[in-house]
């Protein structure tokens, strides 16, 4: 008997785990879109005026660096609590 309750219990467990998990949690979603945001913004000021305004030469390169180089490694690599 104890063996059929055995792989019923496992055959259960089985089908309850799911193949693939989503490893990222709501603070890695929020993380990603606050960086996509602050890339679109910075390629925004890249285009917008003349090319040796402040917005096009200084702003949008260093929104673009914060939002390749910090928010999106950081929204990618940010543990669940």
């Amino acid at each position: 008997m104890e063996k059929g309750t055995q792989e019923k219990q496992a055959r259960k467990t089985r089908d309850q785990a799911p193949l693939f998990g989503w490893v990222f949690g709501m603070r890695n979603l929020i993380l990603v879109g606050i960086a996509l945001v602050v890339i679109v913004i910075g390629y925004v000021f890249l285009g917008v005026g003349p090319y040796d305004s402040v917005q096009s030469t200084t702003l949008g390169p260093v929104l673009l660096v914060i939002g390749y180089l910090v928010l999106l490694p950081l929204g990618i690599l940010a543990r669940a609590k």
